[in-house]
Formats: C-alpha cells, sequence, structure tokens
C-alpha cells in the first residue's frame, strides 16, 4: 500500500491543508531547501574570496545534481539530532576531493536548518497571503452588494439592534486584511538567513563573516539580519503571531456562516454542488463543512502558537531541545493557514445570501429591536434614564401581550405626548438604525492593505 508523502493526502490530510501549500512544507521541499542554503554558503563564501571558486562550484552542482535518499537522511538524523549532520555527509561523498573541505564551510547545523525553514515559510507564507487577499476582494464585493441588506445583529447570543450584512461581511474583511497584511509585513522583514556558526561568532569566516552573510541573504533573497539569531527567536514569534492571526481572521468568517447558517436561522449557506456538506446519515442535511474545517483549524493553530512561544527562550548561545522543538509546529502553522484560507477564499464568494429571511427575522422582533432609536428620540424631552424606564416599560408589555412595540408605545401616555404616530413609525424604520454603514464599509475597502488598488482610468 502507497503511503501518503505529504500531509495533504491521505485521509484526513486535504480536509485541513492546501495542496499548494503543502507542496511548499513537504519533506522533499524541505530537503531542497537545505541543498540549495549549502549551495548558496558556498557559493556566498566564494564570492567574498573565502572558498575557492571551483569548490564552490562542485559544491552547487552536488547539491542540485546529486542524489540523496530523504528517508536514509531522516533515520540517520536521529543520532545527531537534526538532519543536516548527515546531509553533510551524504554532499562531501558526493563532491571531488578538492572541494570536500569546503563543504558546509564556517556553518553550523541551525544555520542551515533555520535558513532551509525560512525559505519554506517565505514560499508557504506568499501562498497564504495570496489566499487571504483573495478572500478580501471577496468579502468586499459581498460588503458592496449587500450594504442595504438589514439583518438582526445580535450580542451575548441575543437579538440586540438592526445592521447590515453588508457591515458583517466588511468586518470579514478588515480582519483578513489586517491578518494577512501581517503576515505580509512578517515574511518581508522576519525571514531571514541564518549564518554564525558554532557560537555565533562567525569564527571559521573571520572578519569576512559578515560579508558573507550578506551575500549569502542576497542569492537567496532573505533578509540579511545584524547578527546570528540562534538563541533569539523573535523572527519565529512574529511568524507565529501573524500565522495564528490569520487563521484566527478565517476562524471569525467561519464561526458567523456558521451561526447564520443554523436551520432556525437560515440567512446564510454555503455553497457548492449536491454533495457539499452531506450528511452519512441524514440525506436533508447541508452542513456548513467548510465553516467547520476553518473553525476546527481556528482551534488548533493556538495550541501551536503557544509551543513556539512556550520555546521561544534558548539558553546562552545554543538550546538544548528548545530549537528542536520548532520545527514541527511552525510548519504545522503554515499548513492550517494555507487551509485555512483556502477554503474561506472559496467560502465567501459562494455564500449564499437570504435577505429575505434576514428581513423576516427583523420584522418577527415585533419592533423590540428598535427600542434603542425609540429610547433615544425621547431622551431629549424626558432624560436619558426615563427615557429608558418608559421605553422598557412598553417592550415588558409588548413581550408579554404578543402586540408591536409600536401599537404598545401608541397606548402610552407619556409616549404619546412627546412623539406623534408619525415620529414612532419614522424612529422604529429599521433604516433609519443604520447610522454610518455605507460609510464604514467604505472606509473598510479605501483602508484594505491587501485589495489590489484600482488601475488609473478605471
Amino acid at each position: 500500500m502507497r503511503q501518503p508523502s505529504s500531509s495533504s493526502e491521505g485521509l484526513l490530510g486535504p480536509l485541513f491543508s492546501s495542496p499548494d501549500v503543502e507542496q511548499e512544507l513537504s519533506d522533499t521541499a524541505l530537503l531542497h531547501a537545505l541543498l540549495r542554503a549549502e549551495s548558496a554558503l558556498a557559493a556566498a563564501a566564494a564570492q567574498c574570496g573565502i572558498v575557492p571558486s571551483d569548490a564552490a562550484e562542485a559544491i552547487e552542482n552536488a547539491c542540485r545534481d546529486g542524489i540523496f535518499d530523504l528517508a536514509a537522511l531522516g533515520a540517520q538524523g536521529e543520532s545527531a539530532g537534526n538532519p543536516v549532520v548527515p546531509l553533510v555527509r551524504a554532499l562531501v561523498a558526493q563532491v571531488p576531493e578538492s572541494a570536500k573541505p569546503w563543504v558546509h564551510y564556517g556553518a553550523t547545523s541551525q544555520d542551515i536548518l533555520d535558513t532551509a525553514l525560512m525559505l519554506l515559510a517565505r514560499n508557504a507564507g506568499r501562498l497564504v497571503v495570496a489566499e487571504a487577499a483573495s478572500a478580501v476582494g471577496a468579502a468586499a464585493a459581498l460588503a458592496d452588494a449587500h450594504r442595504g441588506a438589514v439583518m438582526l445583529g445580535r450580542t451575548l447570543g441575543q437579538q440586540a439592534v438592526v445592521t447590515t450584512f453588508g457591515l458583517k461581511a466588511a468586518s470579514w474583511l478588515t480582519a483578513l486584511d489586517a491578518g494577512g497584511s501581517r503576515l505580509a509585513s512578517a515574511l518581508e522583514n522576519e525571514v531571514a538567513v541564518q549564518l554564525g556558526g558554532a557560537a555565533g561568532t562567525l569564527g571559521v569566516l573571520g572578519s569576512g563573516g559578515p560579508d558573507v552573510a550578506r551575500a549569502f541573504a542576497a542569492a537567496l533573497g532573505l533578509v540579511a539580519p545584524p547578527l546570528p539569531w540562534h538563541t533569539d527567536r523573535q523572527r519565529i514569534l512574529a511568524l507565529a503571531a501573524a500565522l495564528g492571526g490569520v487563521v484566527a481572521a478565517a476562524g471569525k468568517v467561519a464561526l458567523d456562516v456558521e451561526l447564520l447558517a443554523q436551520t432556525e436561522i437560515g440567512e446564510v449557506a454555503e455553497g457548492g454542488d449536491a454533495a457539499h456538506g452531506g450528511s452519512s446519515a441524514m440525506p436533508h442535511k447541508r452542513n456548513p463543512i467548510d465553516s467547520v474545517l476553518v473553525r476546527a483549524a481556528a482551534y488548533r493553530a493556538p495550541g501551536l502558537v503557544v509551543t513556539l512561544f512556550s520555546a521561544s527562550q534558548h539558553e546562552l548561545e545554543r538550546a538544548a531541545g528548545a530549537w528542536h522543538a520548532e520545527w514541527a509546529p511552525l510548519r504545522g502553522l503554515l499548513s492550517l493557514a494555507g487551509g485555512a484560507l483556502t477554503r474561506v477564499a472559496r467560502l465567501i464568494p459562494n455564500l449564499v445570501v437570504d435577505t429575505v429571511r434576514m428581513r423576516e427575522d427583523v420584522e418577527n422582533t415585533r419592533g423590540l429591536v428598535m427600542a434603542e432609536q425609540l429610547t433615544a428620540r425621547l431622551a431629549p424631552m424626558l432624560g436619558r434614564t426615563a427615557a429608558s424606564d418608559v421605553i422598557a416599560r412598553c417592550c415588558e408589555h409588548a413581550r408579554r401581550s404578543g402586540r408591536h412595540l409600536r401599537d404598545v408605545a401608541l397606548a402610552d401616555d407619556t409616549v404619546r405626548s412627546h412623539l406623534s404616530a408619525a415620529q414612532i413609525d419614522a424612529t422604529l424604520d429599521p433604516r433609519a438604525a443604520l447610522g454610518a454603514v455605507d460609510r464604514l464599509i467604505d472606509n473598510a475597502v479605501a483602508q484594505s492593505a491587501l485589495l489590489a488598488p484600482p488601475r488609473s482610468g478605471s
């Protein structure tokens, strides 16, 4: 039986990952990144006159064309605690005799593995940001299309006041935009090469070590740090926080959809073919399965963030265990982010929005969700506290009697002594309570960092 080669395969992998992101995180991708780091290091050292150019060329050729057994490297890495040690041995065996002394020259295992993981984070992270941008664009379109779609706003699980579905979509937009932007910033500013040698002094490379580090970074397209960050893990923490944040933003969208798609509410539904959200036992069900899986990722991501933060205090010049604890959760966070953002980017544009049901749910409150507006209308005449007491009394009467708040207010002497029937009707019109909804939506779109700027003349 063929075993899955990555976490995007098998029975459970496809539920939480993105094939494109997973390809950038696979063991094969990690091996290629390790080899690319070794190759770039040799080239950078040659550029700085430290390693002979012919030796660097031979190392580059071996990194590109050599034969490396991934499974064997993994097994052999157990005795060294990381896969770089057996990889260097395998690389040395495949270069000419004259190049052997220059393989991995001036580096330590952490230099190569940290750099390789940064390459993976950059490549996978860019795909996550692209999915976030796609989701932001879909949310912007949804916000504009439904900016006037009145619906119930719900706070603490209860019907509160009216809002619009467009504003809700705009709130998704801003969260996704903020999360995606923070991740983009982390990828640009924090994803750096690692090069310090045995204890961060660049001792073997001598005074030219910093020049090699800069050339190394330039060759890989990564940030050149001011000094090695072997035990300064702020870069990892910045990535962890950004990835956790973007998954949380996706989880917020999924949670709202899941709640609004409940049978008793039914204001939205996930789109998809007839098989989407199907049940093995109940043929009538259409479960919001994309939302369910995104929420599952949002539940899992914080634990990985916590692991990375917990492992961030590395002792002295090299950590014993804390560094090793980072590898799996960092790749896991990238994987979860890829799967969650891919699903949300698909979910939002395919969402089925039932504006008729939304309006019916507002009307079924018999005006009670407009009580705040009625209180505000009376406050200048009665004072805030007295107005609130009067309308609270009317609301209680309406609840007990099953009557509309309008009818109760019209029959209340205090209300009628200050407001006419026409004024009460105007105040209880849900459209009168939408405030600055249009401006807020426009602000969200205008201030988005991930939305592509409009073309000139468009």
